[in-house]
């Protein structure tokens, strides 16, 4: 158990440095710094490589076209959603395509406990609505 917490807060970790690295500046310089095309699939990816590149990619967008209100707690909520599904999608490409009984494991850990906190998300929104 101990071990799907370190793996949880390493992946949590890395993704927030995206969401982070995101917000350090407008969505237009964030985005011009990446090359989006290679994310893209090659027709020489393997199915797996191609899914985890849209995974990515939905995640990625996601997280980006929602907007942010000033509600520290709105925004937090708002944007952890799209990267928390981002983590699930990520994850049963492991199940789909992973060979390994650890990593799978982890992988359905990380589904259960992520869908678990969207689901809370969401609840918390519809339970604070946006302030005009």
């Amino acid at each position: 158990m101990k071990s799907t917490r370190i793996a949880l807060a390493i992946l949590t970790a890395f993704c927030s440095a995206s969401v982070i690295a995101q917000t350090a500046s407008p969505a237009s310089d964030a985005m011009s710094g990446m090359n989006m095309e290679q994310h893209a699939p090659k027709p020489t990816d393997v199915s797996s490589t191609a899914a985890y590149q849209a995974a990515d990619q939905k995640m990625m967008s996601g997280m980006s076209s929602v907007e942010y209100t000033g509600d520290a707690d709105r925004d937090f909520v708002s944007h952890m959603i799209p990267h928390h599904q981002g983590a699930v999608e990520m994850a049963k490409v492991e199940l789909k395509y992973g060979k390994d009984a650890k990593l799978r494991k982890l992988a359905k850990d990380v589904v259960a406990a992520q869908e678990k906190e969207i689901a809370f998300m969401k609840q918390w929104l519809e339970q604070h609505p946006r302030k005009q």
